[in-house]
């Protein structure tokens, strides 16, 4: 029978001799975040409403659907006037793949944020954890981020 042999560690984040990720204080581990240049925004649709054409992003796009409303983010460029919105949003985003069993991740990034007085807008995607932060404050919340230890980098140009 095949057992699966550990997975290396991912970034710095601690993992025990078995692969699997420590218990640990979320304040004591640090990880690398992918800044987007493009500006985003978030956008509240009706309920049941289709995506727009208008919807498109080259860096996030998601589509959040409740009984009540619809969440559309994505990217501002082509978005109508009329429309109920919040933005513009610069995207940060964890550079490794998180484990599903690793807890408090975004609080560990998101306390240095609280403290510097920024709010933020965040979504999860399968592999990781995107931060959306006012643009006029992106730079800002970098800064925050590296005062705890974290590095944030220019996000990979994907072709």
């Amino acid at each position: 029978m095949h057992e699966p042999g550990a997975r290396p560690a991912r970034g710095n984040r601690p993992v025990d001799g078995r692969g699997g990720p420590v218990s640990e204080s979320s304040s004591d581990v640090t990880y690398t975040l992918n800044q987007y240049p493009e500006k985003l925004i978030v956008a509240q649709l009706g309920p049941g409403a289709d995506v727009p054409a208008w919807a498109e992003s080259s860096s996030v796009f998601a589509v959040i659907a409740t009984a009540t409303e619809t969440t559309v983010v994505c990217a501002g460029r082509s978005v109508p006037a009329k429309v109920v919105k919040q933005g513009p949003f610069t995207a940060f985003a964890v550079a490794d793949t998180l484990d599903f069993a690793l807890t408090g991740v975004l609080h560990g990034l998101l306390d240095p944020i609280a403290e510097a007085g920024i709010s933020i807008f965040s979504l999860s995607t399968y592999p990781t954890d995107w931060i959306l932060v006012p643009t006029e404050k992106a730079d800002e919340a970098a800064e925050a981020w590296r005062r705890r230890g974290h590095t944030v980098v220019p996000a990979p140009v994907v072709s």
